[in-house]
């Protein structure tokens, strides 16, 4: 039986607010995932968010993203996940296993729709937690409200089937496990401008949401560290 595993990170984290050299940088771990789908889709993406996140909080971010793979112990070295695609998503017994432990035991997944990978990404979340269903989050939720204000909930960087932008969440225990950018794209807007032509208002408001659900990811890891 796997034994409970606390992050490390908040401990480290005030410490470092008084020897902030010392502290290591933070970092985002993008999932690679199995069944076929573009894991590694907008390259660029998480390094764009954390050197934005990184000018507007002070919070010092790694250079590169990290790759972690589901099943691999590596996986717990983070307590953020990011993953998007097109494709078809697949998790073996062995990592739905592995995630549910992962997430139940502090870990946090940002799932990003690049249009296409829904359906299969529904499915391999209900193998990971049968008992649970989506939660649509209401527009003052705190998530939209951490470093910046995003009145009108999540921002809908590109069309697709011209449906609203949704984000929807899986809680475990009262804690907000994973969240899903569903019809939004995120991920496309946090790109170079020269991959995917949008406007600069409609990156920064990409941007300005991923921090956001960095922050309350970070103030969740926090309250779960208080005693």
């Amino acid at each position: 039986m796997m034994r409970s595993v606390k992050f490390p990170f908040f401990l480290l984290f005030l410490i470092g607010l008084l020897c902030a050299e010392t502290l290591p940088p933070l970092n985002i771990a993008r999932l690679k995932y199995g069944g076929g789908g573009d894991w590694y889709s907008n390259p660029g993406s998480l390094e764009n968010l954390m050197r934005f996140i990184e000018a507007q909080t002070g919070l010092k971010m790694a250079e590169t993203q990290a790759v972690a793979e589901p099943g691999s112990p590596e996986l717990f070295q983070y307590t953020f996940i990011y993953m998007n695609g097109h494709g078809n998503v697949f998790f073996t017994d062995k990592e739905v296993r592995r995630l549910r432990y992962y997430l139940e035991n502090g870990g946090f997944l940002h799932a990003d729709d690049n249009y296409g990978m829904d359906a299969s990404f529904r499915r391999e979340m209900k193998k990971i937690f049968p008992d649970k269903e989506w939660v649509e989050l209401p527009l003052d939720h705190p998530i939209y409200h951490q470093r910046f204000s995003l009145p009108e909930g999540l921002p809908k960087i590109h069309e697709h089937d011209n449906k609203p932008a949704q984000g929807l969440a899986l809680f475990h225990r009262g804690r907000m496990v994973v969240f899903y950018t569903y019809e939004c794209d995120l991920g496309d807007g946090w790109e170079d401008a020269s991959v995917h032509n949008d406007p600069p208002g409609i990156r920064e408001a990409a941007l300005k949401m991923g921090t956001n659900i960095y922050l309350y990811h970070l103030k969740q890891q926090l309250t779960d560290s208080m005693p």
